[in-house]
């Protein structure tokens, strides 16, 4: 019997568990209600409240505009609709960088205000501090290495992290630096897969991968990307297991055109 399956609710614990068990992780985004009941009921493990709710729902460039109070909305109303995954919020960019009391001050109004699980934030040594700041009130951190898209603007390109030698050494070694300051798990974003492998394989924190290959302990990937509801964004590892934007744009052409002609609504549609 997989963990997967036995458990009632996911936790920090059960997540250890699977990766001791070589069971792997699934992870999802969600931003609202209604699409975090249906990937909760789905039997998801983890639900990311990702701050890709700045692109995917608010249809900014960046992720960077995303605000606090703005995050805590979407995760009141994905924590509403969840009864069994582990929730993950992140901490928007400006939240927490450089300062380790706002970092621990925003991990604690997110926690009373939505009643999430944990945080997530981006960055290696530079925000030890913060993260073990965010664990002295007991609030779960999850970590993120590789492509960290609040540094967008520092990288200047979304292409693969960690390929040179010197980038990839500094990368395992951060990543031992967020185990040993006591992150829970990790997400390591769009690097080589042998690397994303080695990290798995030396830490005994789960890694949840996207676009890092299969040798990691999980996937996670944007909810929006991987139902195909936009068609803009075609990345390597992005798989669409639906194309919704396409039955969806069929499904109000339909509606247009039963409206424009009468059709709808007919008698047993109406009172």
């Amino acid at each position: 019997m997989s963990v997967h399956k036995e458990v009632k609710k996911v936790t920090t614990h059960v997540l250890h568990e699977m990766k001791q068990k070589g069971e792997k992780i699934s992870m999802l985004t969600a931003y609202d209600y209604t699409m975090a009941k249906i990937v909760d009921h789905a039997g998801i493990d983890v639900i990311l409240v990702g701050d890709s709710a700045s692109n995917v729902m608010a249809g900014h460039e960046t992720t960077l505009p995303i605000t606090l109070d703005q995050m805590i909305y979407h995760a009141s109303s994905v924590v509403r609709a969840v009864d069994r995954a582990l929730i993950v919020v992140d901490l928007p960019f400006g939240s927490y960088q450089g300062n380790s009391k706002e970092a621990l001050n925003s991990a604690i109004k997110i926690m009373k205000e939505s009643g999430a699980h944990a945080v997530k934030l981006e960055g290696g040594r530079e925000v030890k501090e913060s993260i073990e700041r965010i664990l002295t009130a007991g609030i779960p951190v999850m970590g993120h290495l590789g492509l960290t898209p609040q540094s967008i603007y520092k990288f200047g390109t979304y292409n693969v992290r960690a390929k040179e030698e010197e980038e990839a050494q500094r990368l395992i070694e951060d990543a031992h630096i967020l185990e040993n300051a006591g992150c829970f798990a990790m997400v390591l974003e769009k690097i080589p897969a042998k690397l994303a492998e080695r990290v798995a394989k030396e830490l005994t924190i789960p890694i949840i991968g996207i676009g890092a290959g299969s040798g990691v302990d999980g996937q996670v990937l944007v909810f929006h990307d991987m139902v195909g509801l936009n068609n803009e964004f075609n990345p390597r590892f992005l798989r669409r297991y639906l194309n919704l934007y396409n039955e969806i744009t069929a499904a109000v052409g339909n509606y247009i055109r039963d409206v424009k002609s009468k059709d709808f609504p007919n008698d047993k549609e109406q009172y």
